[in-house]
């Protein structure tokens, strides 16, 4: 798990030391175990790396990396969890190894395979490849888009990197501010993250299960993976497929507990974490295999002391279950305003809510050098969310619109201009130009697939969250949020296999009896408190938007609005959003929906001013 960068100069001119020196210490951050960088013969191409040293830590799993030839260089973040049993089909095929390190096993996979070597991976990835002979450039993203990859090419050069403020920041290139998503973003925060574009014009996102070619300044983009295409067969009844469920779900974690450093997880109390950190105790009793991780007791818990959606009972619960000693993170008032400028920075774009908790537990982690930790992530956007408490109304105006929009031959466009509808009549709209104005959705990765005509309404709808709304803008935040304090998030629930087996169930087998996540419940029987198993209950470790945004937060959010940002107000009706948030405050009725909706309008102001100020 890494930053990446590089540069190349599609004119041949020299790239300066410098250049890449800066790009690569703008992801610094992602990387604190150690930096590289490499350039070509000709000094026209430039690879730089900051390492977060996990498989192989000491010096064999440096990079950049060349292959054993030196025909091939890779910068790679990410993790193959397979990696040895891909090491020995190479090895059997003559491959010599001079590591341990996963990174040299896509050298040889390449080598061995070209771009077939892809779905034999099972990880999440982010990899550059330069071919010395050819001058070749090749830059490829895991299936489900876990981990980013970002880009600018303009006439004279292609810049990569893992994250958009580094290109942004770096000089190489002109950023203007892309008026239309800014705009979409701001009405639509799930929005974005799938499609290609940025908030930044001449930024761009190789979008999940994507592949570059750079070939002589010319690009060549394609999609490698479709999640449709791999659909399984699955057993006949409805025991086997829990069995089925639970095998596939076991050895995701298992696979994932591959660690040369110690592991953890972020403990929530409910259903995800919960069956995740069980899992791992039950992977532990059923005998650890190699390159297993034994420093792994290590739970992480977001917890808010004195307020009723404290989930502290649950998480302990689920930790004497695991015969682990959690950690509790401390969550009040006075953390609204505590390294807030640096958890929006860090967000590295515009989301609904200020996410301190998130930041503050991996910074905890960071802290007690646990360097991995396994989390619940995708299961709600692969069997069914919960319906968080407190959140009611919103939970079913999204998911009332999901459901249409999954079934509607009026299309996106036409659910698009009804929830504006809403939002307009509560208050809550404040682009300019008004309903006359509002802007268009932008193409999202997987929203074209022809999915199975004997699909139900659920199982659409959940395709769409996975692929290319929610769990995309999701996968960003806890990618920034983590990676600013070096830490790598694993996820088992994304294991492509049982994603894809998931994904062929029934909409009956993800909810049914006014319960969702059914099959993974049932998988779940005696391997978890039974409490949590059958749980509704989910808050999440989330911030408490709108108890914060009724106190602390509301002296910074006055500050912010009275500032002039002269690109925010082209955008926005700025009276209309003061005097909107200037009521809400001093009634003190913010809740969910309201934070929701007008959160974004804040954080981009905030962004937009500190571009102005850079």
């Amino acid at each position: 798990m890494c930053g990446i960068a590089g540069i190349v100069n599609i004119r041949g001119n020299a790239v300066e030391p410098a250049e890449i020196e800066r790009l690569t210490n703008l992801v610094a951050h992602r990387g604190p175990s150690g930096a590289g960088i490499w350039f070509n013969v000709e000094r026209d191409v430039a690879f730089g790396h900051r390492r977060l040293a996990i498989i192989d830590p000491g010096a064999g799993g440096y990079q950049p990396m060349l292959s054993a030839d030196g025909r091939y260089v890779i910068v790679f973040n990410g993790e193959i969890y397979n990696f040895l049993e891909l090491r020995r089909e190479l090895e059997e095929q003559g491959e010599v190894f001079r590591t341990q390190s996963d990174t040299e096993v896509i050298l040889a996979a390449w080598r061995a395979w070209r771009e077939e070597m892809l779905p034999r991976f099972n990880g999440m990835w982010a990899l550059a490849i330069f071919d010395t002979l050819t001058k070749e450039l090749f830059l490829a993203r895991d299936r489900f888009g876990i981990k980013p990859m970002l880009y600018a090419v303009s006439p004279e050069r292609f810049v990569f990197a893992s994250e958009q403020r580094a290109l942004v920041r770096s000089g190489l290139m002109d950023a203007p501010l892309d008026v239309e998503v800014a705009r979409r973003l701001m009405l639509d925060p799930f929005g974005v993250e799938g499609s290609e574009r940025t908030l930044w014009q001449s930024v761009r996102r190789l979008q999940g299960g994507h592949f570059i070619w750079l070939r002589h300044g010319r690009q060549e983009i394609r999609r490698w993976w479709r999640t449709i295409d791999h659909l399984p067969a699955l057993p006949k009844t409805e025991a086997e497929r829990v069995e089925r469920f639970y095998e596939l779900f076991q050895d995701s974690v298992a696979l994932r507990m591959r660690s040369d450093v110690p592991i953890g997880t972020c403990l929530s109390g409910g259903f995800d974490s919960t069956a995740v950190i069980c899992t791992m105790a039950a992977h532990e009793k059923a005998g650890m295999g190699p390159r297993d991780s034994t420093a792994w007791r290590h739970a992480f818990v977001a917890s808010f002391p004195g307020v009723w959606f404290d989930e502290r009972p649950m998480a302990e619960e689920a930790a004497r279950w695991a015969e682990v000693n959690p950690t509790f993170v401390d969550i009040g008032q006075n953390d609204a305003l505590t390294d807030l400028d640096r958890i929006l920075d860090d967000n590295d774009d515009v989301y609904i809510g200020l996410e301190s908790a998130v930041w503050q537990t991996y910074r905890e982690l960071s802290r007690q050098n646990v360097t991995v930790s396994l989390d619940g992530h995708g299961a709600d956007e692969l069997m069914g969310a919960y319906r968080k408490e407190g959140q009611s109304a919103t939970f079913h105006m999204r998911n009332a619109l999901a459901g249409i929009a999954s079934n509607s031959t009026v299309g996106g466009r036409g659910v698009d201009w009804l929830r504006t509808l809403i939002i307009n009549y509560q208050g809550q709209y404040f682009l300019r130009g008004g309903l006359r104005g509002i802007p268009a959705p932008l193409p999202l990765v997987g929203e074209g697939d022809v999915l199975p005509k004997e699909w139900g309404t659920l199982n659409k709808r959940l395709y769409r969250m996975f692929h290319s709304t929610i769990l995309p803008t999701i996968l960003r935040n806890f990618d920034r949020l983590s990676m600013a304090h070096g830490i790598e998030v694993r996820m088992p629930f994304m294991d492509w296999r049982l994603v894809t087996y998931t994904m062929a169930l029934p909409d009956a087998s993800k909810s049914s009896d006014g319960y969702t996540k059914m099959i993974a419940r049932r998988a779940m029987a005696n391997h978890m408190p039974e409490s949590i198993r059958m749980g509704r209950r989910k808050i999440g470790f989330g911030s408490p938007m709108p108890q914060w945004l009724n106190g602390p937060l509301s002296g910074w959010t006055a500050e912010l609005l009275e500032k002039k940002v002269p690109v925010f107000t082209e955008l926005v009706n700025e009276v209309a959003l003061r005097e909107t948030v200037k009521q809400l405050t001093a009634s003190k009725k913010w809740d969910w929906g309201s934070a929701q909706r007008i959160w974004p309008y804040l954080h981009m102001k905030w962004l937009l001013g500190q571009r102005a100020i850079a």
